[in-house]
Formats: structure tokens, sequence, C-alpha cells
């Protein structure tokens, strides 16, 4: 492709971007994000128009016999990424043991790819990925929604000496289908009674209202002195 770049080629590539940033602006925009139409739209926009800058800039580039700087080119794109790298860290937000918003700051950095694409002439490659990306958006999201949850929890279990022992309480647990990430046991040597904290991961639904039913064994426990039960998050498969 020829370095020289024309005012037709420019239409066409910040149409193509536009066409593009509003096709997954869109979609995002219904799903209720706050990184939608506009923002989406910006950010193609700017990597898009960063990269055009780069192609009207490459006849001047290199060293001037009566300068000592020396241009490259590739850092304006090199910064656009950098940039929307700040905007996607503030787009993810963690609550408790739960992050939100990994979606949306990869959507953006996906946005920043296909203007980048666009505008630096690779229009089949942007396009490609830009159908790619919105099927991705679209589709998936349902076969997601349908995929078995995990809800995760923290079980805390105080019993007296005489309890049942770490590996009893841990087949209990793999019984009722719960995952046992992690399970630590302390002694109280003054009360005589011991407790174990364990990480779990079970099968629950979307909003993990409902208590899994071995809580109910658990609590029926002859030696049971103290049972807690702190839901942590969810996540899919």
């Amino acid at each position: 492709m020829s370095p020289e770049l024309h005012w037709p080629q420019i239409a066409l590539r910040i149409a193509l971007t536009v066409i593009a940033g509003g096709l997954i602006g869109i979609e995002r925009s219904k799903s209720g994000h706050f990184a939608g139409l506009r923002t989406t739209l910006l950010v193609m926009l700017a990597a898009s128009i960063s990269m055009i800058q780069m192609n009207l800039l490459m006849e001047s580039n290199g060293k001037p016999q009566n300068s000592f700087a020396v241009m490259d080119l590739m850092r304006l794109p090199l910064g656009i990424l950098t940039g929307v790298g700040f905007i996607g860290a503030g787009a993810i937000v963690r609550k408790g043991e739960m992050v939100v918003g990994v979606t949306t700051a990869a959507t953006i950095w996906f946005s920043t790819v296909i203007g980048l694409c666009l505008g630096g002439g690779q229009l089949v490659l942007g396009s490609v990925g830009t159908i790619i990306g919105f099927l991705v958006l679209r589709s998936l999201r349902g076969i997601e929604n349908r995929l078995e949850q995990f809800q995760l929890a923290e079980l805390t279990l105080s019993l007296d000496e005489n309890g049942l022992s770490a590996s009893e309480l841990h087949a209990i647990l793999e019984k009722a289908r719960m995952r046992v990430k992690s399970m630590s046991l302390s002694h109280s040597l003054n009360d005589h009674r011991k407790t174990f904290v364990a990480e779990v991961r079970w099968p629950t639904d979307k909003t993990g209202s409902v208590l899994p039913p071995v809580l109910v064994t658990l609590n029926q426990l002859p030696n049971l002195i103290e049972l807690q039960w702190k839901a942590t998050g969810t996540s899919p498969t």
C-alpha cells in the first residue's frame, strides 16, 4: 500500500470506524453498560485518527539533516493503547470477592485495536474483526447465561474436640457437590473446641439466594457449637 494518503481514503477509514464503533457501542448500550455507544465510538475514533495521523506523517519520518531529532511514528498508536489501558482499569470494579466490568474493559481495548486497524488502512481486517467482536458480545451472552453458575462462599464450623475430623468434613462437602478450595483448622485449648474455615465453590442460581441443603445437615451435628455461611460472590464455570 502506498504511504501517500488522500482525503477519499481518509473519509472511507473514518466512515468504517464510525460504523464499527456504532455497531459495537449500540450493543453495549442496549445491554445497559455504562461504557456504551459514545464511549466506544470515541475510543475507536481516537485510535483510528491516530493511525491516520501516523500515515500522514510517514513522509516526514526519519532524521532531517539539520536536526538531531528522530521521529518515531509508532509512539502515537502505542500511546493510544497505553491511555486506553487506564480507561479499562477504571471500568473494572471489585466488590468483595466479585469483580465486575472486565468485559467492558476488554470491549474498550478491542475497540481500540479495531480503530487502529481501520485507521491504518487494514479495512478488511478491521471489518472482519468488528463482525466477530459483535457476534461474541451478542451471541455468546445467551450461552454464557445458560452456563451453570457457581457460588463462592466461606464456611466456618466450630465443634467440640470430639467432633468430626477434617477428612470427614471434606467428604460431606464433596458429596454435596461442593468444591473445597481451601480449608484451615484451629484449636482452642481453653474452650476445648476446634474451628474449620473452608472456602467452597458450589452450583447455585444466579442470585445465590438459595442456601445449600448441606447446611441443614451440618447444623444437626451433635457436637456443633457454631455455624456460619458467608457468600462472597458468583462466578461462571
